[in-house]
C-alpha cells in the first residue's frame, strides 16, 4: 500500500483482500476488518471489481469504498477508500503457502 508502511500491514494478523462468488468479500490491514459489497466492473479497460465496505479500525466503525484491476502480471491494483478520511493505491498478489501452492479460500467467502 503506498500510505501505510509494509511493516504495518500484518500488525493484527496477515493482511488480505478476498473476493467471493457472491459479490461479497472481506479486507484486512493493519486494524481494520471489513466486509465489501462488490460489482463486476472494468477500471481502466481491465478485468475488476468496485466495492463498497463497512467494518471497524481499532474498534471504531469504518466505512468507504474501492476498486481492482487485475495487472498484466496477474496481480491485483486498486485503490481503497475511507469515507471523510485516507486512501491509499495497493497491488495484492494471490497468497500462497509454504510449497507455493495457492492457499485455500476461507468457506465464508
Amino acid at each position: 500500500m503506498e500510505l501505510w508502511d509494509a511493516d504495518a500491514f500484518d500488525l493484527v494478523g496477515p493482511a488480505f483482500i478476498e473476493f467471493g462468488s457472491d459479490l461479497h468479500g472481506r479486507i484486512q490491514f493493519i486494524a481494520v476488518d471489513g466486509w465489501m459489497d462488490c460489482r463486476a466492473a472494468t477500471p481502466s479497460g481491465r478485468a475488476g471489481v468496485e466495492f463498497t465496505w463497512e467494518g471497524s479500525d481499532e474498534g471504531d466503525e469504518v466505512s468507504g469504498r474501492g476498486w481492482a484491476a487485475v495487472a498484466d502480471d496477474g496481480a491485483l491494483e486498486g485503490r481503497i477508500f475511507f469515507h471523510n478520511g485516507d486512501d491509499s493505491g495497493f497491488r495484492a498478489v494471490r497468497a500462497t503457502g509454504p510449497d507455493g501452492a495457492e492457499r485455500p479460500r476461507s468457506p465464508a467467502i
